[in-house]
């Protein structure tokens, strides 16, 4: 696709006129996908496709087109076509006061390999470990491609291959045990791990399951509930045109308050594996500390918010949210959480969380499968659906007892018109009082 996407640019910078520039922003992937359900293959199927945001700008004026390319000679005439089209259309556009692209040609090429078995071996893995399992899950493994090319000569190119396989050890009513396994290279061992850890949680959803009150207890977050409490913090607390109207739910560390010395957040580009440019042309810098040991760092910059405000634009999206979220890791070894937590909840996911009080960075939000009632270190009890309304600044602040040393890669599973690039990599996080509602 890289040779495609170039040759297309090239031809089309000659279209433009002298006072007009052309951006073009391409995102493609080819991808497998294996639906399973009672542990058995139910849906496979593959995907190829391209997709283009052409840009052309003039005086101080753009129009955006999005289009689907298909890989051949019509390509140049859809084109073609978009670009006589918004140029009519510039006629009749207001100056926009901030718009903004990268004029400094900065050219970048990167490739990462994925050491993967063929489809048909990983999923004849799966099958094998799910045996005697309803195991319900989507697999999801192949390249995605993102470019960028101008009128002005700049090429970039980030081209990856991964897998992610997100799935629910089943038994019955909401008693279902959700975990995953992704990333770069895979290993049948740690599939294998995985699976048997699973199932062995699931044989304790089917003791009689423990309803307590609401109050506080103290919580271990398992790092898929914090990704969805960091994902959470991402609408917003990361922005820097949030934080110039006073809408972050940040807003009280921009004025002074801290989290708990152990945290420390990043946008680690490098690490992960969304691509280091953007649509605009900018590159991303390897990394940009968002958190540092409970102090507020440096926000997220797009271009127009960088325009509107006079700050530097540091690479990040429209939507100014993390794309490549990394939190340092703690010293408490996975292995002696139980024994840390001693007597609590262990909450391996949340769900429908939103904010309860924005300004003040309360979240509110639900338990969700398997989340256990734990008694002198050793889990007693499932526990039923519960409600959480707590302040990030207790959660992550004062009530903030440890992180653990080992983390968990996370790719974003989400496949809406296009394999997500977001990932995030986090520890869990022990929490001396978690507050439920109800």
């Amino acid at each position: 696709m890289e040779a495609e996407f170039f040759e297309l640019a090239q031809r089309l910078a000659q279209q433009v006129r002298s006072d007009e520039v052309l951006t073009l922003w391409f995102a493609g992937e080819r991808s497998d996908f294996v639906r399973f359900n009672q542990g058995k293959v139910r849906q496979p199927g593959s995907v190829a496709q391209r997709r283009l945001q052409l840009r052309l700008i003039s005086a101080g004026r753009q129009v955006t087109s999005n289009l689907s390319l298909s890989g051949t000679a019509r390509d140049i005439s859809t084109c073609t076509t978009t670009i006589e089209t918004s140029r009519e259309i510039l006629k009749d556009l207001p100056v926009d006061p901030y718009l903004d692209y990268a004029r400094e040609v900065r050219n970048t090429q990167a490739r990462r390999s994925a050491n993967l078995p063929s489809a048909d071996e990983i999923v004849g893995q799966i099958v094998r470990c799910a045996d005697g399992h309803d195991l319900v899950g989507i697999y999801a493994a192949g390249s995605t491609y993102r470019g960028f090319a101008n009128s002005l000569g700049q090429r970039n190119w980030h081209e990856t291959a991964s897998f992610n396989f997100e799935w629910s050890l089943y038994d019955r009513g909401d008693k279902a045990v959700k975990s995953g396994y992704a990333g770069v290279e895979w290993d049948a061992a740690q599939l294998r791990q995985s699976m048997d850890s699973a199932a062995q949680q699931l044989a304790l959803l089917r003791l009689p399951a423990r309803r307590i009150a609401a109050a506080q207890y103290r919580a271990y977050l398992a790092p898929r509930a914090l990704d969805e409490l960091l994902g959470l913090l991402g609408w917003g607390g990361f922005s820097a045109k949030s934080r110039a109207i006073k809408r972050s739910p940040l807003l009280r560390m921009q004025e002074g308050q801290r989290l708990h010395p152990a945290v420390t957040l990043r946008e680690h580009t490098a690490a992960g594996v969304a691509a280091g440019f953007q649509s605009d042309g900018y590159l991303k810098p390897p990394s940009i500390t968002l958190i540092e040991r409970g102090v507020l760092g440096d926000a997220l910059v797009a271009p127009r918010t960088a325009k509107e405000y006079g700050l530097l634009c540091n690479g990040a999206s429209s939507a100014e949210s993390p794309q490549s979220m990394e939190m340092a890791a703690g010293d408490l070894p996975a292995a002696q959480v139980l024994s840390a937590l001693d007597t609590g909840l262990c909450i391996n996911n949340l769900w429908y969380l939103n904010f309860s009080d924005r300004a003040a960075g309360r979240c509110t939000g639900m338990t969700r499968f398997a989340c256990f009632w734990v008694e002198q270190g050793k889990i007693v009890a499932p526990l039923d659906v519960m409600r959480f309304d707590d302040s990030i600044y207790r959660m992550l602040g004062s009530q903030l007892v440890a992180l653990t040393r080992e983390r968990e890669f996370l790719l974003d599973p989400s496949t809406y018109g296009e394999r997500s690039s977001a990932s995030s990599h986090l520890p869990g996080a022990l929490i001396d009082g978690l507050t439920l509602t109800l």
